[in-house]
């Protein structure tokens, strides 16, 4: 699919398809957004080389997966940005590599599948933005993507607090699963954000021909980019370090429960162990063992029995063992 949006000289904004590419062409002062969703290889190198795109940066925008970064060529910049098809509160999400041919008067957004700010702004800002510049368009899809990322963070923030109130109450394995699956979705987008605030530093640091830092409207919008992309990274390494902390401290919880359960199951075996030690002299069955033939033997050796018994239990219970 081929969405257009050109901006002629006198003002006027049409949207069509490809045959506007001609009507850009002839007027010198016109600007062009290019959107290529789910076209064939062959079409989209065809048409990139027309715009007089480095092959190289074609084949970059081509991979299926490439890490997110910013290169500049004579006629153009290019910048692999890693957008969103997807998001919700469990953390799930659908990753969408977009593509970003930025010239003087052109931009083509190149992706395979669904970009939903793209499909935003085609639909609302697209006009107002490319009167601006190109540039703006390409800086605030990167910052209406960073915005879906940012909701449904802030969303899972409810229900992360929601898990550790239910860890708190009545932990259970099936809770830690949730934990551990958080965490390592965490991972993912913390990975990917931290590409994102390496371009944007490196647009606020270095002069692009076609990102100019000397354009006061370009740099705040480089900067709001860049401000949003590293709250999202702060964001993200603080939840992972809260998902780790939940179960370290649910491991913790588990470990102090079992060692109370040691702790009682030993004081048992250390309160019978002189018991069974006594009984254990009387089943010997010697011929010869005096107390056998006292009347009162058995009731004797019972309440010495006892006695131990109870004072082990009083002496653990002082200490605070049991």
């Amino acid at each position: 699919m081929i969405r257009t949006l050109l901006l002629e000289a006198d003002g006027r904004v049409t949207r069509g398809n490809e045959e506007l590419i001609a009507r850009w062409r002839e007027a010198t002062e016109s600007r062009i957004w290019i959107d290529l969703q789910g076209e064939s290889q062959a079409y989209e190198r065809e048409l990139l080389k027309a715009f007089d795109c480095h092959p190289l940066a074609i084949d970059d925008a081509q991979r299926d997966r490439h890490p997110p970064k910013i290169e500049e060529f004579e006629t153009h910049t290019l910048v692999l940005y890693r957008g969103i098809s997807s998001f919700d509160a469990e953390l799930n999400f659908e990753p969408q590599q977009l593509a970003f041919f930025l010239g003087e008067r052109f931009l083509i957004s190149l992706h395979h599948g669904l970009a939903l700010s793209i499909d935003r702004l085609l639909d609302h800002e697209g006009e107002a933005l490319l009167r601006r510049s190109p540039e703006h368009v390409a800086l605030r899809v990167m910052y209406v993507s960073a915005g879906f990322y940012l909701d449904s963070l802030l969303e899972f923030e409810n229900a992360l607090s929601e898990l550790e109130d239910e860890l708190m109450e009545e932990g259970s394995d099936a809770l830690m699963r949730r934990v551990i699956a958080y965490r390592s979705r965490l991972v993912k987008m913390r990975r990917v954000f931290r590409y994102h605030v390496g371009i944007t530093q490196e647009l606020t640091a270095y002069d692009y021909a076609h990102l100019p830092r000397d354009n006061e409207d370009t740099l705040h919008a480089i900067n709001d980019v860049h401000e949003r992309f590293e709250r999202l990274y702060s964001l993200t390494q603080m939840y992972y370090d809260i998902c780790g902390d939940l179960i370290d401290g649910y491991m913790s919880l588990a470990s102090h429960q079992l060692n109370i359960t040691m702790r009682v199951l030993t004081v048992i075996t250390a309160i019978f162990v002189p018991l069974t030690f006594v009984a254990g002299i009387y089943g010997m069955n010697f011929a010869h063992m005096p107390e056998l033939t006292y009347r009162y033997g058995y009731f004797v050796v019972l309440g010495v029995m006892l006695v131990i018994g109870f004072s082990l239990l009083w002496l653990f219970r002082r200490k605070k063992w049991l």
